[in-house]
């Protein structure tokens, strides 16, 4: 196991997700090249990945980012999952290796524009995309959903030893009735499944941001919380 050099900067800046909070991260030295094993320690020490970024929030006067992860073998999907599988049957689904054909970033250029606006991801750009969902670590496919031959959404996400991570997910805003974003969480579980995978990493859920709040609908979510993962509302 090589070592990890970690760095952080003094400044703070204006959270993404609550209002008059300030926000800080502790990184992994952007020149390390990190493998699978590297990756996956990290992810089990609630690190994240942001392009070829690793990091994990560490604000001075705040806790609300929980680094949350499904438990695969015991999901079961509720009733209203189990809807939105069933109403999602005609999407053909295949895994790809990272790109950024026209096809894959006009749907993230849409799906910024109309859904995060307000956020620091706007305006879109192919750099942007590129430096976020295709610079990777070797460790990264994306799971595509087409209709009829169009594509309607993208779940980019990590292999890891004990599971595979949610990196980011962006679809169409044309079919709200299909429920794409929980529907690709839930196709992402199912290939954990098969792999025989423990663990579907879903990144930070933050409490007191409501759109970060739909990752609570899975269940049973383990948090790490003081050095240690555990169910959590246990």
């Amino acid at each position: 196991m090589k070592k990890i050099m970690l760095f952080q900067p003094p400044e703070t800046h204006n959270c993404s997700y609550l209002e008059d909070q300030e926000s800080r991260s502790l990184y992994v030295d952007p020149r390390a090249e990190l493998d699978q094993e590297t990756l996956t320690l990290l992810s089990l020490n609630g690190f994240r990945r942001s392009g070829r970024l690793v990091y994990r929030p560490d604000c001075p006067a705040c806790s609300a980012c929980i680094s949350v992860r499904l438990r695969v073998k015991d999901f079961q999907p509720s009733r209203s999952q189990r809807r939105i599988l069933n109403k999602n049957t005609d999407l053909q689904l295949r895994i790809e290796k990272p790109s950024d054909s026209d096809e894959i970033y006009n749907l993230f250029e849409q799906y910024i524009n109309a859904q995060h606006a307000d956020g620091d991801m706007y305006p879109p750009s192919r750099r942007q995309f590129t430096d976020f969902l295709v610079s990777d670590f070797g460790t990264t496919d994306f799971l595509t959903a087409r209709l009829g031959g169009k594509l309607v959404a993208c779940m980019v996400f990590d292999h890891l030893q004990d599971g595979l991570s949610a990196v980011y997910c962006f679809y169409s805003d044309e079919l709200p009735q299909r429920s794409l974003g929980t529907l690709m969480i839930l196709r992402l579980t199912q290939l954990c499944q098969s792999l025989g995978l423990s663990f579907n990493y879903l990144g930070y859920l933050v409490n007191g941001s409501r759109k970060m709040n739909y990752k609570r609908q899975f269940v049973p979510l383990e948090a790490y919380r003081a050095g240690q993962w555990s169910l959590l509302n246990s």
